[in-house]
């Protein structure tokens, strides 16, 4: 949200820099995908609470790159 220039409304733009963050959102998450379990525990939850806040970190960075 920084390299999109977040605190100040004027400048918040598009920054080709965003693609970076999108890559590492993305394989982050593929990293937590492979920490899930195929039983359901407490730790799979955690697991699962965590790959829904990737998820909003990666709609939050492809909104703010896509619709400047």
């Amino acid at each position: 949200m920084r390299l999109a220039g977040f605190p100040r409304l004027d400048t918040l733009r598009a920054s080709n820099w965003q693609v970076v963050a999108v890559c590492a959102a993305s394989w982050a998450m593929v990293e937590t995908y492979r920490c899930l379990g195929r039983k359901w525990s407490l730790y799979g939850a955690g697991v699962l609470i965590l790959l829904y806040a990737e998820l909003m970190i990666l709609v939050l960075t492809l909104f703010l790159w896509l619709y400047p």
